[in-house]
């Protein structure tokens, strides 16, 4: 299982070999994998403009995301009755972003392949801009929840379109760096919400959110649309014109434009639900739709929805919302390091290591909230937990013990183990993997079953802490990494330093079964 599983040799496997025919040299776009420095960033700097247009998207969506943690806690203090949240309304306003992120999954399965990767991206700005504006000027529960639920649309239509726009128009060599793009933005986009929180009332947060969304738009108009896209609706001389302005004036794209072109054509047309039975189909969107699942049931979404309330239920030594922005921090350091590394190292060393150090982080918080003492001064509505009021519980614990940096240190290694690989790894796997021909749907039905799931857990979060206990959800959390080891060593493919016509050549000949 270590070494790579795409790397077989053979005539089947090699479709589109890494090299050219000898008969003829290698052309200048293709020498650029083994180039000197300068040539490789000359040739990618018009596809990191493209990228970093579309990832504002994602800058967006990781904004929207913990856009609760802060406003929970503000909405809960607030004398306005029409706006002051019960706990079971705070659970509904943390949790209607996941089912507006999963509706945007839905109809990413449609748009993406009718509109295209690049106007799908572009056409989130509408509901985006919209959800901002109504939570801006709520003046009702309902408003706040209309706002968050197309807030979530929004960012589950991008969660599906981004990581296939950047994968396609991304070299192999870079694709691995660009494919954690948009899980850094993701988390640019919280970090800069944590911030701003420290500084901003609620409604002045929305109100900065629209900002990304109008930048986006204004880039975007700029951007070519994928080559592969573009080929696979038979406007061959757009996609030519397209890559030719990604890979730059001075780069020979034939050998790189015929490629893309024969593998478009060999799925000219749409997959049947028969073919979808056959292994090279299904093995991958398995594949992909099983990551997305359990990357949710490691628990990043509750964690980061709650973060807040969490850190008040724990009784943490610092403020909750300094301690928000510190994880906020290391996620984003997290996200860097993995960007780095994941040409380098690989994709399932990354998953391995990511796996192993949530599953210490989640253990530890859950032993740490089992046997240490209740907060001082609890609070029904701004923590998590109802503390009864007797004379035979624990001695109360105080926020003056160092030993109450536990949650923080602990959610810190979460959440780096997270970033580090489940958090970009997923997504930049699942535009990895996914045929050409069932990728605007599959990847569309993979957000849709993690929003899904993602809405279960949040939802429910809440509901078992009151009954069972804050540690609960964390143990379940740590058994959930313990599944991940055992999925990314039986299941998961190396698809390091791979054409995506490699990596979907190698689906095609079936030479070895990720699945046995």
């Amino acid at each position: 299982m270590q070494e790579p599983l795409l790397g077989a040799e053979g005539r089947d496997y090699d479709t589109f070999p890494e090299e050219p025919p000898p008969s003829r040299s290698p052309s200048p776009g293709e020498s650029t994998r083994v180039g000197p420095t300068t040539t490789r960033a000359l040739q990618n700097k018009r596809v990191f403009l493209a990228t970093f247009a579309a990832v504002l998207g994602n800058f967006s969506f990781g904004y929207a995301l913990v856009y609760t943690s802060p406003v929970i806690p503000a909405l809960e203090r607030s004398l306005d009755p029409n706006l002051s949240l019960t706990k079971t309304q705070a659970s509904w306003f943390g949790s209607v972003f996941t089912l507006g992120a999963a509706a945007g999954g839905l109809s990413a399965m449609v748009l993406n392949d009718l509109l295209g990767r690049k106007l799908s991206i572009m056409f989130s700005a509408v509901p985006s801009a919209a959800g901002y504006a109504l939570m801006a000027g709520a003046r009702g529960l309902w408003m706040l929840l209309l706002g968050r639920t197309l807030t979530g649309f929004a960012g589950g239509l991008t969660a599906a379109c981004i990581p296939v726009y950047v994968s396609e128009i991304a070299l192999p060599g870079v694709r691995g760096a660009l494919g954690a793009t948009p899980q850094l933005m993701a988390v640019f986009g919280s970090l800069s919400l944590y911030a701003l929180g420290l500084l901003l009332p609620w409604r002045w947060l929305a109100v900065a959110g629209e900002g990304p969304v109008v930048i986006m738009i204004l880039l975007l108009s700029f951007m070519p649309n994928s080559p592969r896209f573009l080929l696979s609706r038979g406007r061959d001389a757009e996609a030519l014109q397209a890559l030719a302005w990604l890979r730059g004036a001075n780069a020979d794209i034939r050998w790189e434009f015929q490629q893309i072109k024969d593998n478009v054509q060999r799925q000219s047309s749409r997959m049947s639900w028969a073919e979808a039975r056959d292994p090279h189909m299904y093995r991958p969107i398995a594949i992909s739709v099983l990551m997305r699942f359990l990357q949710q049931l490691t628990g990043i979404t509750p964690i980061l929805v709650y973060l807040q309330p969490i850190f008040n239920s724990t009784a943490v030594l610092l403020p909750p919302e300094d301690d928000a922005a510190i994880v906020g921090a290391m996620r984003l350091l997290s996200v860097l390091i993995a960007a780095l590394t994941m040409d380098l190292a690989g994709r399932k060393v990354l998953l391995f290591v990511s796996a192993s150090i949530m599953f210490a982080a989640n253990l530890t918080l859950g032993l740490y909230v089992h046997f240490t003492p209740k907060p001082l001064t609890p609070n029904s509505t701004m923590g998590l937990e109802s503390v009864p009021l007797g004379g035979t519980e624990q001695p109360l614990a105080t926020p003056t013990n160092y030993l109450t940096l536990v949650p923080l240190l602990a959610t810190m290694l979460f959440i780096m183990g997270y970033a580090m690989g489940w958090g970009p790894i997923t997504w930049l796997l699942m535009s990895e993997i996914l045929p050409l021909r069932a990728r605007g749907v599959a990847s569309g039905l993979c957000v849709l079953v993690s929003w899904l799931t993602a809405f279960a857990l949040t939802k429910s979060f809440l509901l078992v802490v009151n009954a069972f206990g804050l540690q609960v959800p964390f143990f379940f959390f740590a058994a959930i990494c313990l599944l991940n080891l055992v999925f990314t060593g039986c299941c998961v493919p190396e698809t390091k330093g791979r054409s995506l016509e490699q990596i979907e050549s190698f689906f095609r000949t079936g030479r070895r079964s990720f699945l046995h």
